[in-house]
């Protein structure tokens, strides 16, 4: 507790109008919106990559985010850390009855079923189960969410079994669409794919996001293998064939 007041006066400082620095002193909650969400993503990559001296720092640089923005409401008199911090403690000890009260849970699955309804019974001026979910999320993300959701009142299927069938129609209705060659159609056939493929990943317990990054991190290290090879036997990658493309793909396959 004694590093973390001595963030908070450290921004304070920051933020002094006469003594502080110009560029905080110029900052509003809205300008600092790209910095924070770069600083998310470091943080995700950083435990993408398990570089635990890379999360330390950017774990700071969130909680350097996360007061600075709580100062500016100190400043504007709407709310300040302290709220910050004994709002979330009240919201943890509430949504999880299992351990601070009597109720009885099973396993992971009921805890996020049942804190799902704790939230919906809390947020009463909802109209949906699926409002809340951030429109700017990353698709994958945001699908998984929406199912999570939509799964808290029962609309799930029990195993995976159906969402193998419904893969496997989306997927015929895929062909029919690009045999019509209607590209609306065919945008939102391939939609209706990618959002049964985000479902697999949730019954899977498989973020679907981070599956897909780290896939195309394979491609990119197995691409990139592709364009030493032809480097370093002095040939231009340009004027290579697709069947040439491939043979030293596959050697990227075995090799990486």
């Amino acid at each position: 507790m004694k590093e973390f007041q001595r963030l908070v006066d450290i921004i304070a400082q920051l933020r002094e109008p006469v003594s502080g620095c110009p560029w905080d002193i110029k900052q509003t909650s809205q300008s600092l919106i790209p910095n924070f969400i770069e600083e998310l993503y470091e943080a995700v990559e950083a435990i993408e990559d398990r570089d635990d001296a890379g999360l330390l720092e950017e774990l700071g640089d969130l909680l350097l985010h996360i007061v600075f923005q709580a100062q500016i409401a100190a400043e504007e008199r709407r709310f300040d850390i302290v709220d910050v911090l004994r709002k979330i403690s009240e919201k943890l000890v509430r949504r999880h009855p299992h351990v601070f009260g009597q109720l009885d849970v099973k396993d992971a699955d009921t805890v996020k079923l049942n804190w799902e309804r704790l939230k919906k019974q809390e947020k009463k001026e909802r109209k949906s189960v699926l409002e809340g979910i951030p429109r700017s999320l990353p698709s994958l993300i945001y699908a998984q969410r929406t199912q999570e959701k939509a799964a808290s009142v029962g609309f799930d299927w029990p195993d995976i079994a159906p969402i193998l069938d419904k893969l496997e129609e989306e997927r015929q209705e895929l062909d029919e669409a690009l045999a019509s060659e209607d590209y609306l159609l065919i945008k939102e056939e391939l939609g209706d794919m990618l959002f049964t493929l985000a479902n697999l990943a949730r019954k899977l317990h498989i973020d679907a996001e981070s599956a897909l990054k780290d896939t195309s991190r394979k491609f990119h290290r197995r691409f990139n293998y592709i364009e030493e090879h032809y480097r370093k036997n002095g040939d231009d990658i340009h004027e290579a064939s697709l069947e040439e493309l491939d043979a030293v793909w596959d050697l990227a396959k075995k090799d990486r």
